[in-house]
Parts: C-alpha cells; structure tokens; sequence
C-alpha cells in the first residue's frame, strides 16, 4: 500500500460518489482535492465552523451543515460563483441532506417541527410537519423515485410516501409501533422495513401501498432490536439484537433462515480460524526492521459426508512493524496475528445492571459487496469482529484485536474488510486470510477510515490530520505464497 502525506482537518470529510474529489472541513473553509493528484481544486469559505458535510449524488454539488449558526450553505464545483444559503430562521436546522436528483435539499429544524424541501431550481420549498427524527427517519428508493418519512402525530407513528419529482404526498398509513426507530426502503423498492425501539422487540415489512407483509418478533422479554441491515442483493435482511444474536430474514418468506450466536467463549469443533492480534519485539537487519508477508492458504471444499475440518498447519499469516509503543517509544516492535486453537475465551465487558443503554448486544453489522459475507461486533466484546460465511450458513472467522474496533468498511469492490482500533496499524480481512499494515506517518493513529466508491482509495483519518492510501487490486487467484 502506498500512502500519502498527512493533510489537516478540523471536521468531516467524505469521498464524493463519483471518487473524483475528496472534501475535507478544516474549521470554516472547505477544501476540495483531487484524488489523484490531492492537490486543491477548490477552496470555499463557509460563515461558520462545519460541522457536516453531504454530496449531491451527481458529485456537482455538496452542502455544509453550519449547526452552530444554524444553517446550511451549498456550493458548486463546475460553478464556484454559484452558492446557496438555507437559514430557518428560530425554527433552527438539526440535519439536512440530499434528495436523489442532487436538485433539492431536505432540512429537518430543531425539536423536529417540521421537514422542508428547498428547491435549488425554483427556490420554491415544501413543508412536512412532524417528522419523528431529525437525521434519521427517511429513506430514498433505490431508483429516486420516492420517499419514505416517518413522522408522529397524536402519539402514533406515521409514514407519509413522497414523490421525489412533484414532492406531494402520494399516500399516508399508520404504522405498528410504539416508538419508531428508523425506516429503509429494500435494495428493489419492493417493501419498506421498520423497526421499534429497543423496549419493544418488532420488525415490520410493509409494501408501498401499506399493507403489512410480515411482522417478526424473536421474543418478548428483554431488551429488543439494536440494528437492521439489508445485504446488497436484497434478499437477506440481517437483525442484531440485544440477546447478542443475529437473525438473518430471507426476502422470499420474510422467516427466520439464520440465527448467529455471539458466546463468550468458543468451543470445539470449530472450523473458523480465530485470528489474535499479538505484540512481538522486532529484529533489525542493517537498520532496517525485516518483516515478512504471508497469507493464509484458502480451504478446498469439497461435498463429503464428514464435517470439514480446518487444517492449522496451512494457516499463516503477515506480519508488519512499527518503530515504537506507549511502553517503550524507542524500542520497536511488531503487530502480527496468530491463529488461535480452540477452545478460546473471548474478551467481554460485563455492562452495569443499573445505567441505561446498555453496552451489549449486535451494535453493528454490515455485508459484503456480493452479500457472501456479514461481519458484526458484540458490544459487549467491543475488541471482537467476528464474519459469517451467509452461503454456508457458519463462522469463517473472529478477528480478536488489542483495543476496540473503532470502524470496519468493507471494500465496495471486492471482498475485502478493513477496520481500525485507534492504533497506527490499518487491519484487513479476506477469505485468504488476516493482515496488518503500518502507517508510515509519526504520531498516526487511526480513529475513522472510508472507502472511496471505486474501492481505490481509503481515507485514514487521525484527530486533526487524515491521510489516504492506494489500495491494490486482489489478485484474481486466491491462492499466495509467501513470496508473493
């Protein structure tokens, strides 16, 4: 991996959707990049400190949120003169964020009053009273087409069906719930799920027209629904609770088909290779710290009658440096994995009986590009990732990490997982194995990454400087050597 030098910032930064242009705030100005060349393209100066930033899904347009004024500015990258200020006035702006057609801006004012729709063609906006949440609550089909908004009135919950194109509304029905958590149109637009807050565990699937197609509740004591997630394909709707399961729903039946327990500790037989990250003294070979790079060797099935076993012996893994540690900043050390043989206990963080929100439970979940894969994070072993295999239906592996897992992304273009803990160490997964690479920037830790849509680049960003790194293509084989 090649990385670039260390570049300042003071707020949030985001790829744009066309991977060309890279915005970073850096207190009240807004700096474009390139990303091939990173040099500036752009420089905007906003009237306050950013506090969020949004792209226009055509990649021309992108807002800044200035919640402190409160207001929103826009700007235009094929026009710089152009620019455009939204201010609600006392009503105050808590989010806002892009419609489909990059074209219209959505606002939601504090204490959730109302959500309005400013046109950036005819400067003409809509109003929609009550909507249940500010940055959460709406959700955009697939094609742009329509939108879903969640909104309250008379102590029940509501979604109201919006053109995109005329922004009317084009149908309204109750929902049943008693909180609304958040709503999210189904990779085809063919339904919309729903889900209640964690005091009352249900998931509903409605159509467009309203009708409820499925109702799923896994129990009814306890704490409920923690996170939802579509896979890309559309046809598996994963649900991580506060039991530490994760229940995966098939779109055809809408029933359970999958259900992923997170224990403490694991026992045989196992045949997922639990990777544990360790701390190692390095050596040096005229000045130079010698590491080695390997991979694990992919597994050949094949359909027999016995369970597969897992062959240890086949199992090696990358090594990587860095040139110090808290402990000792001059003395240099290593980070490599080890492949753990079971039985193994896991790391966990009992959470207190009496505070609220408690830290257990699938916090996180996210799939691969081809829904092949599904990893998630047991809040209660917050230094645990763990990756499910959705087609063979088991564990392939557990990541045990030193700290918290901080972020995970999966590359956009291939199956490839990254994730940071804070540390100066970039961490990644593939079905051939676990790795670590070291940024090579003083003082660099890693507290957020993103991907670049084209799975070219990552955004590594550190508490006031971020960096970027050229990610290589996988190979099309699978199979490495350590020479490689």
């Amino acid at each position: 991996m090649e990385f670039t030098e260390s570049y300042k910032q003071t707020g949030p930064s985001s790829f744009s959707p066309n991977a060309r242009f890279l915005a970073v705030a850096v207190d009240y100005r807004l700096v474009i990049r390139d990303t091939f060349s990173f040099k500036v393209v752009q420089l905007f100066s906003c009237l306050d400190k950013i506090s969020y930033i949004e792209w226009a899904r055509d990649s021309e347009y992108i807002l800044c949120g200035l919640y402190k004024k409160p207001m929103i500015q826009a700007w235009s990258l094929t026009q710089p003169e152009w620019t455009c200020k939204i201010d609600e006035g006392p009503a105050g702006i808590a989010y806002a964020r892009w419609s489909p057609d990059s074209r219209h801006i959505l606002t939601t004012s504090d204490f959730q009053l109302r959500l309005t729709v400013w046109s950036l063609v005819n400067t003409a906006c809509v109003h929609l009273q009550l909507p249940k949440h500010a940055s959460k609550g709406v959700s955009f089909t697939r094609d742009g087409k329509f939108a879903a908004i969640c909104t309250r009135r008379d102590c029940k919950d509501y979604i109201n069906l919006l053109s995109c194109h005329t922004w009317e509304i084009m149908g309204m029905f109750a929902v049943d719930t008693l909180d609304l958590a958040d709503v999210e149109w189904s990779p085809d637009d063919s339904s919309i799920v729903i889900w209640d807050s964690p005091l009352d565990y249900k998931v509903l699937i409605y159509s467009p027209d309203g009708r409820c197609l499925f109702k799923y509740q896994a129990y009814e004591s306890g704490l409920g629904v923690k996170s939802v997630s579509w896979s890309p394909c559309g046809q598996y709707l994963a649900v991580g609770s506060y039991d530490q399961m994760l229940r995966v729903l098939h779109h055809l039946t809408w029933k359970t088909f999958a259900e992923f327990m997170h224990p403490y500790a694991v026992r045989g037989p196992c045949y997922a290779a639990v990777f544990k990250v360790f701390l190692f003294d390095t050596f040096i070979v005229d000045g130079v710290a010698v590491y080695e790079t390997l991979f694990t060797m992919p597994l050949k099935l094949q359909e027999v009658d016995e369970p597969l076993q897992l062959d240890m012996s086949e199992l090696c893994l990358s090594d990587d440096f860095s040139q110090g540690n808290d402990d000792s900043p001059e003395r240099p050390f290593r980070v490599r994995y080890e492949v753990m043989e079971v039985p193994i206990n896991l790391p966990f963080q009992k959470p207190p009986a009496e505070k609220p929100n408690p830290k257990q439970g699938i916090g996180f979940s996210s799939w691969s590009n081809d829904s092949q894969y599904i990893c998630t994070r047991n809040d209660s072993m917050p230094t645990v990732l763990w990756v499910w295999n959705i087609r063979q239906l088991e564990l392939t592996a557990i990541l045990v990490q030193k700290d918290p897992i901080r972020v995970a992304a999966w590359d956009p273009t291939c199956t490839r997982l990254v994730f940071c803990t804070g540390s100066t160490h970039l961490y990644m997964w593939t079905p051939s194995g676990a790795f670590c690479v070291h940024v090579p920037l003083p003082q660099f830790s890693i507290i957020d990454l993103k991907w670049n849509s084209d799975g070219s680049c990552l955004l590594l960003k550190d508490k006031d400087t971020f960096c970027c790194a050229a990610v290589p293509l996988l190979p099309e084989s699978s199979e490495y050597s350590s020479d490689e």
